[in-house]
């Protein structure tokens, strides 16, 4: 065994009167300089942050005002120019243009209650919304008419993700990871997994119908496919707790850790193999989502107007130049299957894609 470490004492200082004076400068110059450095360092470090990342020349966004407060958090179509964007605080808005303007509509719902309209998906003229509290709509005219579907209250959590399947059908999950189906226009609805997952910050469903989940602290995460009985649970790969997960467009996952990591997973059947995490730019402000655009380019957003674009797989990184100018912390980016696209914001914030 290696003998302990000791440290010698230092030797006393020398209490000759001389040197007094001496010691006195000595502290006074530390004191002086130790703020001046970390001055110094502050703004030398400042200055890599502000210029870390170069901006686009050019940007495929363009803002679109929405006359409200409320903050977006979904957007739908039943066609290529028709559909709903809804929100916090009721909101329900509707486009004939491909999302260039929007109107606002309203919703039979008692006044009383301060809906928060979290998810909307359409399958042709059907469509749904699922809200909170324990809120779901159903239409099969292409949401001119939308009729109210009373849950079991019994129902594990608060409605968090539609999406449309087929006729009559859609799937529901709640914030703890509840997931049911319907195939006879909402009125019955079955369990798809005999547990839920806890209660989660964020879930997100494939095309092919598999879903992953991040706890509610972002310290471990959740994998679910078609067939399976339970969640499957996988512990994060680094400190940094998870903020977000979806799916890339072969069917990996992607995942935004706090610190403004990013992580791609390589192989989609092994959801515990991670690439090593990029951090575009580390300016204080964290990401919320990513998505990729028709031509392949990676996008995330975050926080204070961060909005950034990988053309090269996420090996560099730009800012865009509309995203920067907007006074608001992006939360959602979609992309429909026809090639609209739109970022969504706080306090009424929308880009819309332009190409």
């Amino acid at each position: 065994m290696a003998p302990a470490c000791r440290r010698s004492a230092p030797p006393p200082e020398s209490l000759a009167p001389d040197s007094v004076p001496q010691r006195l400068i000595q502290r006074l110059l530390q004191g002086l300089l130790t703020p001046l450095l970390t001055l110094l360092l502050a703004l030398g470090l400042g200055g890599c942050v502000t210029t870390g990342l170069s901006a686009a020349q050019v940007s495929p966004w363009q803002p679109v005002e929405l006359n409200t407060r409320s903050n977006p958090l979904d957007v739908a179509f039943s066609n290529k120019s028709h559909g709903f964007l809804v929100g916090s605080n009721r909101l329900i808005l509707e486009t004939n243009d491909g999302g260039a303007s929007w109107a606002e509509r309203s919703l039979d719902l008692p006044p009383e209650e301060n809906f928060r309209l979290i998810s909307i998906d359409f399958k042709g003229d059907e469509g749904w919304i699922a809200g909170q509290p324990g809120l779901l709509l159903h239409s099969t005219d292409a949401g001119q008419n939308w009729n109210r579907l009373f849950l079991d209250t019994k129902l594990p959590g608060e409605p968090y993700l539609i999406n449309a399947t087929g006729r009559n059908a859609a799937e529901l999950a709640t914030n703890v990871g509840a997931i049911y189906s319907s195939t006879d226009g909402g009125n019955s609805w079955q369990a798809q997994v005999s547990d839920a997952a806890g209660a989660v910050r964020e879930l997100r469903r494939s095309d092919d119908g598999r879903y992953v989940s991040v706890s509610g602290l972002g310290n471990f995460f959740s994998t679910w496919n078609p067939g399976q009985e339970t969640w499957q649970l996988h512990q994060r790969v680094s400190s940094q707790r998870l903020q977000s997960m979806g799916f890339q467009p072969e069917g990996g996952l992607w995942m935004v850790a706090r610190g403004a990591q990013l992580r791609f997973n390589p192989d989609a059947a092994d959801p515990d193999q991670w690439g090593k995490a990029i951090i575009p730019i580390t300016n204080g402000y964290g990401y919320m989502d990513m998505a990729w655009d028709p031509q392949g380019s990676i996008w995330t957003g975050g926080g204070n107007g961060t909005l950034l674009v990988s053309g090269d797989g996420g090996h560099s990184w730009q800012k865009d130049p509309v995203g920067s100018q907007q006074p608001t912390n992006f939360t959602r980016i979609r992309f429909t299957p026809d090639g609209k696209g739109f970022v969504l914001g706080e306090r009424g914030a929308l880009l819309r894609w332009i190409g």
